[in-house]
């Protein structure tokens, strides 16, 4: 039987109520017909799952009764940041849902020198929101009750200089160069892995990232659309030191 899960924004704990508004409340009434009495999931980002079951289904709000909290043990060991380059159109949805299910632990957006979207402060906001968004609905699906942070958009060379030494691998993926995944020994501080929009990494990129200690990682003789890369390197990294 399919459990529902559903991410609330506030502080939970057993034998205390919880009041769901928002989209949530649609989809738990009108979408799922769910009742009152029926079993549902809340998570609020602690990593638990508080369990509990529905008091009275409104149209604007759900009370819920929170029964029993469990650690979820969702969470990859190998915390993994996805620095990725913006794509074009829904591909950028796709990529944070999937690497969301993956196990990403942050996601950076940056713009490269070969970056297409561009996106001034209004619409870098809105695109901001949409992709938390998609985040949460993907860690609903998938079982996770950490949410993973989506970073506002930055150019690659400014995010590279606040970036802090904190033990993390430093890997970008360049097609035809550099390690396989089977040959990098990661350790448990996991790493950070930059993908290059549709266009791939600039020259300029490619040194930025040389002088800020990055190197190369590729995926076999086979070059792969930005939506496809990211992903598989997230997959084979999660196989070989996650908890695939």
């Amino acid at each position: 039987m399919r459990t529902i899960r559903v991410h609330v924004e506030q502080t939970l704990a057993a034998g205390g109520e919880a009041i769901i508004t928002g989209q949530a409340v649609d989809h738990v009434g009108r979408v799922l017909r769910m009742q009152a009495g029926d079993a549902i999931t809340l998570f609020n980002g602690d990593g638990n799952h508080y369990e509990g079951r529905l008091l009275e289904i409104g149209k604007r709000e759900l009370r819920v009764v929170v029964e029993s909290v469990t650690p979820a043990g969702s969470e990859s060991p190998l915390p993994l940041v996805l620095v990725q380059g913006v794509a074009r159109g829904d591909k950028m949805d796709f990529i944070v849902q999937k690497a969301t299910e993956l196990g990403v632990a942050a996601i950076v957006p940056v713009t490269t020198e070969r970056s297409e979207v561009k996106l001034d402060a209004g619409r870098a906001e809105k695109r901001l929101a949409h992709w938390q968004a998609v985040v949460v609905g993907a860690c609903e699906q998938s079982g996770r009750a950490v949410v993973p942070v989506v970073s506002p958009t930055v150019a690659l060379p400014t995010w590279l200089s606040s970036l802090a030494d904190d033990g993390r691998r430093r890997l970008a993926l360049m097609p035809g160069e550099g390690r396989r995944v089977g040959e990098l020994a990661l350790g448990g501080a996991g790493a950070y892995l930059v993908v290059g929009p549709e266009g791939g990494l600039g020259q300029r990129d490619v040194e930025a990232l040389a002088a800020a200690g990055f190197s190369g990682l590729q995926l076999g003789p086979r070059i792969l659309r930005t939506e496809t890369a990211g992903l598989a390197a997230l997959a084979a990294l999660q196989s070989v030191y996650g908890d695939w």
